[in-house]
């Protein structure tokens, strides 16, 4: 099975945010599952450098843009590491060879189909979104009434193919109710679409459209190719074209672009569709959209320094759902990683190991375990399938608590001093509990995972005694 997984590729013209956070862990946690389950896993992310907002955010600075680009573009690249987020590829719209390379192939396909022509056009542009729109709701402020003379694609000619695919379930769209408003947007009147922009508005600043310099491709045809420019020869072959699953993870503002523009884009070209887009909702602060420009940006960077990677990576599957917008504070993100990684997870191990190196001198006994826990492991698949993060932790959590509660309940120190038989079954029962969470754990917090499964030690639960466990650590989720 081999998976190509990418997310979208953000603007630079600001610093990135916890929005950009979500969308990178949310990505790598599905690589990470998928390679778990033993899949062959292309991840790739980068950067949107080509955007008219790139040019006019430095502009107003009075700095030049090709160094203001170069110095965000690494500082969102960069979020990776503080993130442990670890993609197989990476890609700079402005300065990946193949990038422009891959555009220009994919234009001159399009054009060969007939599907691009010139004309001129007057619309309300919405520069926030860098896209043509009568209203927008996120960025009210930003509509302007322009006319230009601009190469239009033929969205139209697609509308039909695309709406097949979707409904067939070539296209998957998760959630249902992203798929159903592209749906809605599709059985209604479907225009063609502006794919290029006068050069004169950016400076030159982006693609030229081939063959016609005066034009500069359109930022995004210029940017949702990056999912097949960056494969080359036979990656193409291997990640696009052969590979059995292409998923998309994207934010729910840029549905559209990604549902409809996107392989209305393929199909024109001659190229396989993505198979999946999961859609993610908004993170809120106070109510209000993470954004660059509202003043309600938090920094994932300094969030990890203050408590850790993996606290951070926790909240963001546990808090954000598939359909509705997460507010964000940071005693949520403390509370969530204390009690459930801490107190919860952590605990669970804790205790789990003392009983036995108290009762059993570190072996795991050989009482045949309950292999209803092996359960978890479809539970986790299922939500993963769909895109669900906060259901695939759930489904961990609810083993974690009742592992604490088989504690309680059968009270393995006083099944030692009556010498009860049941307790070997009750602790190799913990130590199988323990393993298969901390396993279905390390995709989501990758560090704290490792280090409670050195303290379970490996081998096999039944049948006969395993190797001693090692000693107790301390727990520290960081």
């Amino acid at each position: 099975m081999t998976v190509y997984i990418t997310t979208a590729i953000p603007y630079v013209n600001a610093a990135p945010h916890l929005g950009h956070a979500l969308e990178l862990v949310q990505a790598d946690v599905l690589a990470r599952h998928r390679r778990l389950r033993g899949e062959d896993v292309r991840f790739l992310t980068g950067t949107d450098d080509n955007a008219a907002k790139n040019v006019t955010a430095p502009r107003a600075a009075g700095v030049d843009v090709a160094e203001f680009v170069d110095a965000n573009a690494e500082r969102f690249l960069a979020l990776t590491g503080p993130l442990g987020v670890a993609p197989d590829d990476t890609v700079r719209t402005s300065r990946d060879p193949r990038h422009r390379a891959g555009v220009e192939e994919l234009w001159r396909r399009c054009a060969e189909r007939g599907d691009l022509y010139r004309r001129s056009y007057s619309g309300r542009y919405c520069s926030g979104c860098e896209a043509f729109h009568d209203t927008c709701d996120e960025h009210p402020g930003a509509i302007d009434v322009v006319s230009e003379e601009n190469w239009f694609f033929r969205l139209s000619r697609y509308a039909e193919p695309a709406r097949a695919a979707i409904r067939d379930g070539r296209l998957r769209i998760e959630p249902v109710s992203r798929r159903n408003e592209v749906l809605a947007f599709l059985d209604g009147e479907v225009a063609d679409i502006s794919v290029s922009r006068p050069a004169a508005r950016s400076g030159g600043w982006g693609i030229p459209v081939p063959g016609d310099p005066d034009q500069i491709v359109y930022v995004w045809w210029d940017a949702l190719a990056n999912y097949v420019t960056t494969l080359t020869g036979t990656d193409r072959d291997r990640w696009w074209t052969g590979s059995d699953e292409r998923i998309h993870v994207i934010g729910k503002g840029i549905t559209r672009f990604h549902a409809v523009y996107w392989p209305a884009q393929l199909l024109s070209a001659g190229l396989a569709l993505p198979t999946a887009l999961a859609v993610h909702p908004y993170l809120t602060v106070d109510g209000a959209k993470i954004s660059k420009s509202s003043g309600t940006a938090v920094d994932p960077v300094d969030l990890v320094a203050r408590y850790g990677t993996d606290a951070l990576r926790w909240w963001l599957a546990r808090e954000v759902g598939p359909h509705a917008d997460a507010d964000f504070t940071e005693a949520r993100l403390v509370e969530r990683a204390d009690r459930e990684l801490v107190r919860g997870l952590g605990n669970l191990v804790n205790r789990t190991v003392s009983l036995v190196h108290r009762y059993r001198d570190g072996r795991v006994p050989s009482g045949l375990a309950d292999r209803a826990v092996d359960a978890l492991t479809g539970r986790v698949d299922a939500a993963l399938y769909r895109f669900d993060l906060r259901a695939a932790t759930d489904a961990i959590w609810a083993e974690v608590e009742e592992g604490n509660r088989t504690v309680e309940r059968e009270r393995p120190w006083e099944l030692a001093r009556a010498a009860d038989t049941r307790l070997d079954t009750v602790l190799a029962t913990l130590v199988h509990r323990c393993r298969t969470a901390v396993a279905e754990c390390r995709p989501f917090v990758p560090d704290t995972a490792a280090r409670l499964a050195a303290q379970l030690g490996a081998g096999p639960v039944v049948g006969q005694p395993g190797p001693a466990l090692p000693r107790l650590a301390a727990v520290v989720v960081r």
